[in-house]
């Protein structure tokens, strides 16, 4: 069985995070919450647990891990240099959830990184996951502590529910705040580009680095450059059915197509934005509340838990309209609805 240590979000208990700490150094799996979501931890220097941690997610080899650690500066040991635009990022964006891709050094299992030459760092501004890469005195890989491709944990109970025993401990800090993975930039190349929309935004990113790009890719089976650009990702076990465009277009199509799959004898889930409840309830769908529009920080931190309630009405289908309010976080958001819909 896996091991839960309760502690304060705010201030850890020395003692619990010792514990953690020592688990990590060992060779254990621990999970821990980050300001974005919960990971999975493991010494990233350590082969064997690097190898564990991808059995206990079912990852697949060729998706890279995200390492953690507690500066800048400690990146150093890690990558063959740290360029100028590596340190105005983190000057700016560090702790947070920013992960920068890096040329990796030769200290770095090359498992870590699905075998390219480069290595995925964060330093995260979460006060538990601060507390245990720096009471473990190593680097920590940490994707996020789920079963592969199902929604990112925000709270310790998603992640007994995927990992109960497959990994050693679980820290439960509480629910995550931002509920989105970091974005993540490539600053291994001649010119920068973010490989994953996340909690930092492209626009804030451009105010240092204004010749960054949004890079796409058509994903294969080769390695990843980042976590999270799988083409299906983040996915429910119920279908989930996207309905994209603006709000008003997309709340029609989603109600028609409603409307059809009741009339056909299924049975509907509806992941619903506050704006949108009066005129679901016109159906008998099960509705799960996504949250305001008006406040998108909210509907991120919300997100992956609604997609994980939908999935345990045993409903035929998952429906919801993207989001179409303007904000720094409405991208992250549609990406991680497009990957989970995908097919």
């Amino acid at each position: 069985m896996t091991e839960i240590l309760r502690v304060d979000p705010d201030n850890p208990e020395r003692a619990l995070i010792a514990r953690a700490a020592e688990c990590l150094r060992n060779g254990g799996l621990v999970a821990f919450p980050t300001e974005t979501v919960y990971g999975l931890g493991a010494n990233a220097l350590d082969r064997a647990a690097i190898e564990r941690l991808f059995a206990a997610k079912e990852r697949p080899a060729s998706d890279p891990l995200i390492v953690h650690i507690a500066s800048i500066d400690e990146a150093a040991f890690l990558v063959t240099g740290i360029p100028d635009a590596a340190r105005r990022l983190a000057a700016r964006f560090w702790p947070g959830p920013l992960t920068m891709v890096l040329r990796r050094s030769a200290q770095v299992p090359s498992v870590v990184s699905a075998g390219l030459q480069t290595v995925a760092i964060r330093v995260p501004s979460h006060p538990v996951a601060r507390a245990v890469i720096e009471n473990a005195r190593v680097p920590v890989a940490a994707p996020s502590a789920n079963l592969f491709s199902r929604p990112s944990p925000t709270r310790a109970s998603h992640v007994l529910a995927d990992l109960d025993g497959r990994i050693d401990l679980i820290v439960d800090g509480g629910a995550t705040d931002v509920g989105l993975e970091s974005t993540v930039v490539d600053l291994s190349g001649d010119s920068p580009s973010v490989l994953r929309p996340g909690a930092v935004d492209i626009e804030a990113l451009r105010d240092l680095l204004p010749g960054i790009t949004q890079h796409s890719m058509d994903p294969v089976a080769s390695a990843m450059r980042s976590p999270g650009m799988l083409a299906r990702h983040y996915s429910p076990r119920t279908p989930l059915i996207l309905h994209p465009g603006e709000r008003d277009a997309a709340l029609r199509a989603l109600l028609r197509d409603a409307q059809q799959r009741l009339e056909r004898g299924e049975s509907v889930a509806v992941l619903a934005y506050t704006e949108d409840v009066t005129e679901l309830r016109s159906l008998p769908v099960q509705l799960v509340q996504l949250g305001s529009e008006r406040d998108v920080p909210a509907v991120a931190s919300r997100l992956y838990a609604a997609l994980r309630e939908g999935d345990q009405l045993g409903a035929s289908a998952m429906l919801v309209r993207n989001i179409s309010a303007g904000h720094p976080l409405s991208a992250a958001i549609q990406d991680r609805l497009r990957r989970a819909a995908a097919r």
